[in-house]
């Protein structure tokens, strides 16, 4: 009874976070939503993987949204500007034709994938530290770059999450948001305690 008691709690935790999330993105016109809503999401999902349940959802969420809506729509404007860098120039190499064009046209999809990362990076990092906004930049370029593992355990997340959703596809309005923010959040806190801990024992 226990288990099921505890299975249904989480069911729910995960649909009302996810609502929370569309419904403050909604709220922001989604252009000026989008950011502020995933921050907030990711901060509820930090309580979790911190083994914290007993705290009130919305508070966090609001509060969160609310305090962080001008920093990260700073920081968003930034991604959204490299982002619309990285399509354009996708988009020319598509077109053109050869050897080069093939080749630039592979680089630009290894950095629009790169990028994608650094923003899956970006949340947890700026849920868990204080920096300045080009430092948060700076710090989801390099953990993209140096933590293969935790890379390749957050894809590979997000594949069986992608899948998932494909084929229950009724889930997704509850559940795309959060599945995707609590697995990357998982995998980045065991990076940033391993990371914390070396720091600690070679002071």
């Amino acid at each position: 009874m226990k288990v099921f008691q505890q299975i249904s709690e989480w069911i729910m935790r995960l649909i009302w976070t996810n609502l929370l999330w569309i419904g403050f993105t909604l709220f922001g016109l989604i252009i000026f939503g989008i950011m502020p809503a995933t921050v907030a999401l990711f901060a509820v999902t930090r309580k979790w993987t911190m083994k914290e349940f007993d705290f009130s959802i919305w508070k966090l969420f609001k509060e969160t949204y609310m305090k962080e809506w001008k920093n990260s729509n700073k920081i968003g404007i930034v991604f959204m500007i490299i982002g619309m860098f990285l399509f354009f120039n996708l988009s020319i190499a598509e077109q053109m034709e050869g050897f080069f064009s093939l080749f630039l046209y592979i680089f630009f999809i290894f950095l629009m994938l790169f990028y994608m990362m650094m923003i899956s990076f970006f949340f947890p990092i700026y849920v868990q530290y204080r920096f300045s906004v080009k430092e948060y930049i700076k710090q989801s370029f390099i953990y993209s770059l140096v933590s293969l593992k935790s890379t390749l355990l957050i894809l590979l997340g997000l594949f069986f999450i992608g899948f998932l959703l494909l084929k229950m596809p009724g889930l997704i309005p509850f559940l795309t948001g959060v599945l995707p923010a609590y697995w990357i959040m998982t995998v980045c806190m065991k990076r940033f305690r391993y990371l914390e801990k070396k720091l600690a024992t070679e002071e």
